[in-house]
């Protein structure tokens, strides 16, 4: 189910805004994990985004020829490993900037106050900082007000991308199609990525109110988290 229930009509700098919403639905559905149904989305998407910029379409051209060959089962435990299992690779924004500090809770709830300003309907089994999700906002709801929440996170987005892109990963050439959508890092802001890769995300053992004990919120090693997929659920279909 699509989380948010009322489009609304905005635009980023870079791209058209119906270039901006398709290729954001693309990475959003990609980023989610591979079910049973992964190889007939792969193809849809394919089709879909043949029309966008070659910055934005061969990363996420490359992507798909290489997940698509390699066996189901074996894209699912990279998935886990490198998203679930590892803090460096964490899909949720705020984790970058604020890490395991009582702060994280207010900023997940100003994400909420975001969405609820666009006029969406925020309903998912996932947290509202998580990159789908703010991805998905900005495709289907308010391509603007996303753009300013991964502005704000833009650190966090850019440690994705080097963390993925040190590991090898195939999904980095998502994080490398979605920076290409995104405006140019200026002298701050690549401060602010120096500094967090640097420092890492900040740390503080308690004080998440009631976001605390969500484990959505803390990545931990492989031994002691079990591997299970994400629980937002977007239906196959062309991106739009």
């Amino acid at each position: 189910m699509n989380p948010f229930r009322r489009a609304a009509r905005a635009q980023t700098s870079l791209l058209t805004e119906e270039q901006t919403r398709l290729a954001w639905q693309a990475i959003s559905l990609l980023l989610e994990y591979p079910g049973e149904d992964a190889g007939r989305r792969f193809e849809v998407i394919r089709g879909a985004v043949g029309s966008l910029p070659d910055a934005v379409r061969m990363p996420l051209t490359s992507f798909l020829d290489a997940v698509s060959a390699r066996p189901l089962e074996e894209v699912q435990q990279d998935y886990v490993e490198t998203f679930d299992h590892t803090r460096r690779c964490c899909l949720y924004l705020t984790y970058f900037s604020f890490g395991d500090t009582r702060r994280r809770g207010v900023a997940l709830v100003q994400f909420k106050q975001a969405y609820r300003r666009a006029g969406a309907d925020f309903d998912a089994d996932e947290l509202p900082d998580h990159l789908g999700v703010v991805l998905d906002f900005g495709a289907t709801v308010d391509v603007g007000a996303a753009a300013a929440l991964l502005t704000d996170h833009r650190a966090g987005v850019e440690m994705l991308r080097i963390a993925l892109q040190e590991r090898g990963s195939i999904w980095a050439d998502l994080m490398v199609a979605l920076c290409a959508t995104l405006p140019e890092l200026d002298g701050d802001g690549l401060a602010a990525v120096q500094k967090l890769i640097e420092a890492g995300p900040p740390r503080e053992d308690v004080g998440l109110d009631g976001y605390a004990m969500d484990p959505r919120l803390n990545p931990r090693p492989e031994s002691d988290r079990p591997a299970t997929p994400l629980g937002r659920h977007i239906p196959v279909g062309a991106p739009s």
